[in-house]
């Protein structure tokens, strides 16, 4: 796969996030040169596989401009968040991806895959309750819609591993967070189930000819997108061929 850093330029919202307005506090984006956030980003992932998990982390802070210092990063697949955790500690929530399905029925679920989802589902409430900022991408989407209500399912929109052209809608032309991005570029994608219908309550903001709902929001500051803001072909090299390692060692059973 040829490295083309073009794409997440293009599309660089994990920066952008920085920079979205709550009441909760006020935060600004590091890459334009304004005061740091007074408190970190919380970084949510999923991913089993430790270079993926990684190279996908460091990708969230090149395109935020965010230190490490500046986060606060839980792999689900290996601890639980802390107990007691308050939401109003934390500038923002940005959840990565994964290879779950939030479709998946429980007993197509591993012990792991459960946990985190319960976990992320036990925050939803109250990050849509409050307005807080959050960031969601790709098994985001899932989450984020499914709590609101709507469909998720592996009937229609699932997009092989590869760049879609995706399209600014009415809405995503006036969106605070996405306005100034252009009205067509190309972004990473690769996901098996997919958000069916529009949850209620929510802006469409991006779409795309094989999936339409490249990218929600609801209420002000809850984003959730389907493609990977955050990515790059090298990480989505990187990331396949983890998992198909991963897939060969289950196999074998390793």
């Amino acid at each position: 796969m040829t490295r083309n850093r073009g794409f997440a330029r293009q599309v660089n919202l994990v920066a952008l996030l920085t920079d979205v307005p709550a009441q909760h506090t006020r935060t600004h984006a590091i890459a334009r040169g304004n005061p740091k956030p007074m408190k970190p980003f919380l970084v949510l992932q999923l991913r089993p596989e430790t270079a993926a998990s990684d190279n996908e982390f460091d990708a969230i802070l090149e395109k935020s401009g965010l230190a490490p210092s500046e986060t606060v990063r839980i792999r689900l697949d290996h601890e639980p968040i802390p107990a007691g955790l308050q939401l109003q500690d934390y500038a923002g929530v940005i959840v990565g991806g994964g290879p779950g399905c939030v479709s998946d029925p429980p007993d197509k679920k591993t012990d792991v895959e459960r946990r985190i989802e319960d976990t992320i589902m036990d925050l939803m409430p109250a990050i849509t309750a409050t307005d807080f900022p959050f960031l969601g991408c790709c098994y985001g989407i899932g989450i984020l819609a499914h709590h609101l209500g709507a469909k998720v399912s592996k009937e229609r929109y699932g997009e092989d591993v590869g760049a879609v052209p995706c399209t600014l809608t009415r809405d995503g032309k006036s969106d605070a967070l996405v306005k100034d991005l252009p009205e067509n570029f190309q972004a990473f994608v690769g996901h098996k189930e997919a958000v069916q219908e529009l949850p209620k309550g929510c802006a469409l903001l991006l779409t795309s000819e094989p999936c339409p709902y490249q990218m929600i929001r609801y209420k002000d500051n809850v984003y959730a997108t389907q493609f990977h803001p955050e990515a790059d072909s090298h990480g989505f090299e990187l990331r396949i061929h983890d998992l198909q390692g991963l897939r060969l060692l289950s196999t074998r059973g390793s």
